[in-house]
């Protein structure tokens, strides 16, 4: 389903009623203790979440290159710390490609739930009485649901990463709990007498409480269909659109056992034995599905992806019945095991932060070299960068802007501030840079990136178009983008060439010759299944795709940017598909040497090789 991802919201919810409701009871009765609530977490998530870690880590060594080695050693330090949000925050998006690359992408959301309840246990213990923990709930919900809905289009990914931004979805479950504990002494006396709380608890005038509750389950199920099929990656998530699954999930737990849906549905035997191993299952099914699109090196098939549901469940129940269970309910030495699981995950962490350090352990022998050559790694990439040109940030671009705005990356050919070309766009103008630099050594090439699609419209497109505009020493101006993804989220009611046209206009009145560029191919594949042999690969990959095909999504938007070059003397447009397509093929390895560092972006290789293809293509454009 499109929306599938908002099950984590959903489990927010739950999470939130689950604990607080535990929380709350503790607190009343006087003996809630902050080392037996850790002590219930850490038998709670540690055993199954040290086996998911140390599994993933010996399968890696065998069957990871050592890019993608590092990556998972980075990510399982992460995971151990309960900080794989910020870490993948710091890295990308949720949905762009190379998430699928990442097998513990999902730790993220457990990481914010951990971080909820290192500070939501004091919290409530300070409030001290059931009043101040209602405002406190209260509060809280309003803060972060501002913060969430405030934020969403100046930084999606920080929102949908960051804990601030997502605690309103467990204290709403907490709000529940407050309530289903304390709905007989919380009815409010107003006007000319009846109770406002009558409402809130299912006795509104000549309602029958099992109907409304009925009414309840049956709409909170409505609106839990109609987020996972209207939600999806294209919007901006959570925002606004996370009320959909939390409201959805706070009325099917406020409905109670008594509604239909409830007692038929959620108590099956079936429903409840998942419900047995969700935490396993959680854990288990994204390393699975991530691993087996890194091994095929493309998308998974139906079969494949199947298979690796029914083994993440088998997998869940194994470790439910031999690892989770056996660990959680076993009531003997307890505070020796919560000691010795809490010293298992600090060294699982450790192993795999020192992997990350040994730049992901190159000696292992995971995969056979094909005869081409040519780095691959975006770590590769970007040490290069670093190692040979300037890393620069103009004050008027990025260190006057409110920190959730995001970031902008600046890099230049030489160390004058005297900028003669700029390229300007997302990651794909940035792939250009190393090429069009070596190409042109004569000339101060700077590129400015801001890592989300879309030009005019994003508040750091508008900082970054302002500062070349002023420039008197600009005269050139690249623009690309990943258009594919551009025609995607281009706010709704406007267009690619309108929001083109608008960037051209501004720069040309400013004297700028700007060059258009269209995009390379985009591939199904990573480059590595052009490089290596896989030991696990169950098919060759032969590095390249049927033009046709490839054709279509290029169509897209070529059309329209070649519109924007007619009739315009100081607008030209730079092809670079045909460096990689015939008419029969589209291929990412020229001259045996592989040209990409992943599906769509290159390597320090492909970047010379196109840097070099324009300026010869183009004799004197730049002068």
């Amino acid at each position: 389903m499109p929306g599938g991802f908002i099950g984590v919201d959903i489990f927010f919810v739950i999470s939130g009623f689950l604990i607080s409701t535990i929380i709350f009871q503790n607190l009343d009765k006087g003996i809630f203790s902050f080392a037996e609530f850790y002590s219930r977490r850490v038998r709670r998530i540690f055993p199954a979440l040290i086996l998911v870690l140390a599994v993933s880590y010996v399968f890696g060594w065998f069957a990871l290159l050592p890019d993608e080695y590092r990556q998972l050693s980075k990510h399982i330090a992460a995971g151990a710390g309960f900080a794989s949000n910020f870490q993948l925050w710091s890295e990308a998006g949720y949905f762009d490609n190379t998430a699928y690359l990442k097998p513990l992408l999902h730790l993220w959301s457990l990481g914010i739930e951990e971080q909820f309840y290192i500070i939501w246990p004091l919290l409530l213990w300070l409030a001290r009485n059931r009043v101040f923990r209602l405002l406190l709930v209260i509060i809280l919900i309003v803060t972060s649901f501002y913060l969430n809905v405030s934020q969403i289009q100046t930084d999606p990914i920080a929102t949908f990463y960051f804990p601030q931004t997502r605690f309103w979805e467990l204290l709403c479950g907490s709000l529940l709990a407050w309530l289903t504990l304390y709905k007989q002494g919380a009815s409010i006396k107003i006007g000319i007498g009846g109770e406002f709380g009558a409402l809130i608890y299912g006795k509104f005038l000549e309602y029958d409480r099992k109907v409304l509750n009925n009414i309840l389950s049956l709409a909170g199920l409505l609106l839990l269909i109609y987020g996972f099929c209207r939600i999806n990656k294209d919007l901006s998530f959570p925002g606004q659109w996370a009320i959909v699954p939390t409201l959805g999930a706070v009325l099917i737990i406020a409905a109670g056992p008594e509604a239909w849906l409830n007692r038929n549905a959620l108590s099956h035997r079936l429903a409840v034995w998942f419900g047995l191993i969700s935490f396993p299952l959680y854990l288990w099914h994204w390393p699975l599905l991530s691993f087996a699109w890194i091994i095929g090196s493309e998308f998974p098939s139906i079969a494949a992806r199947i298979g690796a549901v029914v083994a993440s469940v088998a997998l869940a129940w194994l470790t439910y019945k031999h690892v989770e269970g056996p660990v959680r309910l076993d009531r003997h030495s307890g505070k020796a095991k919560t000691a010795v699981l809490m010293v298992l995950l600090g060294l699982v962490g450790y192993v795999g932060y020192a992997t990350h350090l040994k730049d992901g352990l190159g000696f292992r022998q995971s995969a056979a070299l094909k005869d081409i050559d040519g780095d691959i790694g975006q770590h590769e990439y970007y040490k290069y960068i670093t190692e040979h040109y300037r890393i620069c940030t103009p004050v008027s671009i990025a260190d006057e802007a409110p920190r959730w705005e995001g970031f902008i990356r600046c890099i230049q050919s030489k160390t004058s501030s005297e900028v003669d070309i700029a390229i300007v766009g997302d990651s794909h103008a940035e792939h250009l840079f190393l090429g069009i630099a070596d190409a042109v050594p004569a000339r101060n090439v700077a590129v400015y990136v801001k890592t989300a699609p879309a030009f005019l419209w994003k508040p750091e497109f508008q900082r970054i178009f302002q500062y070349v505009i002023e420039s008197n020493s600009i005269k050139h101006v690249i623009l690309t983008m990943y258009w594919k993804a551009y025609l995607a989220d281009v706010p709704e009611g406007s267009s690619l060439d309108k929001e083109i046209s608008l960037v051209i206009d501004a720069l040309t009145k400013a004297g700028k010759t700007i060059y258009l560029t269209d995009d390379i191919p985009a591939f199904p594949f990573t480059a590595n299944a052009c490089k290596r042999y896989r030991w696990f690969a169950w098919k060759n990959i032969k590095c390249e795709v049927d033009a046709k095909s490839e054709i279509q999504q290029y169509e897209r938007y070529v059309v329209a940017l070649t519109e924007m070059t007619q009739d315009r003397v100081d607008v030209k447009m730079l092809s670079t598909r045909g460096y990689f397509c015939d008419a029969a093929v589209c291929s990412m390895v020229k001259e045996n040497k592989v040209l990409y560092r992943d599906y769509n972006h290159l390597n320090i290789n492909g970047s010379f090789f196109v840097g070099r293809k324009i300026v010869e293509d183009n004799v004197g454009i730049f002068d």
